[in-house]
């Protein structure tokens, strides 16, 4: 599948209001291989460290990183449909990491992995993808663009960023043969986001309700983030 190569779609953040004024806003284009590890530094610096499953269980408390995690972050990047926002100085602001899922993919052998508090996330998620089961509930669609990672510089959010890149990534979807976007919501403020851009909640489970084998409750972030939610939305 070729990459996408829109051109860059530029946002005005409201700082100048002078027409005259050189733009204060900042852009939003496509992730490339190339940019991976300046993405990471961001992820580490943002998503890591504030995600709410993340610092429940406490996947940084030893180790300044977690290469399982970063690997789960940046592996859809190569499928070409990851989108960054940048500012005018080039800082990235944003990222939206969406990945390729394909009904022939469903039945792929799983990841293995030797964190075990970050195993911990990837069994949730898993649980999530099969109960959810997009493509069970969809039986017309043969391909989805999943929003695996959206972040946005703590410094800048409450401008949009995280619409944007949504509405970016919901665009790209339509022109390239997309039945559907999904975006797994583990925070209760990504929620509110994608419920705001017409997303539809199709699963909900509670992290109350998710226990091991003890019977004990695995995650207990705090509030408001009660549970984690599966939305989708069509594209006509």
């Amino acid at each position: 599948m070729e990459a996408i190569t829109a051109n860059p779609i530029y946002y005005d953040m409201g700082i100048s209001k002078s027409p005259m004024a050189e733009p204060k806003g900042y852009k939003v284009v496509p992730i490339t291989n190339d940019d991976i590890e300046t993405v990471l530094s961001f992820l580490r610096k943002f998503f890591f460290r504030d995600e709410p499953l993340n610092l429940c269980i406490g996947l940084l408390d030893e180790q300044p990183t977690c290469e399982e995690l970063e690997k789960f972050c940046v592996e859809p990047i190569p499928d070409g449909f990851s989108l960054k926002a940048v500012s005018p100085s080039g800082e990235i602001i944003g990222v939206c990491l969406n990945g390729v899922v394909k009904r022939s993919d469903v039945d792929e052998e799983e990841m293995e992995c030797n964190n075990a508090k970050f195993r911990k996330i990837q069994e949730l998620l898993d649980k999530v993808y099969t109960e959810a089961d997009i493509f069970g509930r969809f039986p017309d669609v043969e391909k989805f663009l999943d929003i695996r990672v959206a972040s946005v510089d703590e410094a800048y959010r409450g401008r949009g960023i995280a619409k944007a890149l949504f509405d970016e990534t919901r665009r790209i979807a339509g022109e390239n043969g997309f039945e559907m976007v999904k975006a797994d919501a583990t925070s209760h403020f990504t929620a509110l986001a994608v419920i705001k851009l017409g997303f539809h909640c199709i699963y909900t489970l509670n992290y109350a309700e998710y226990k091991d084998e003890d019977g004990q409750v695995i995650f207990s972030p705090e509030d408001p983030h009660t549970c984690v939610k599966t939305f989708v939305y069509r594209i006509n």
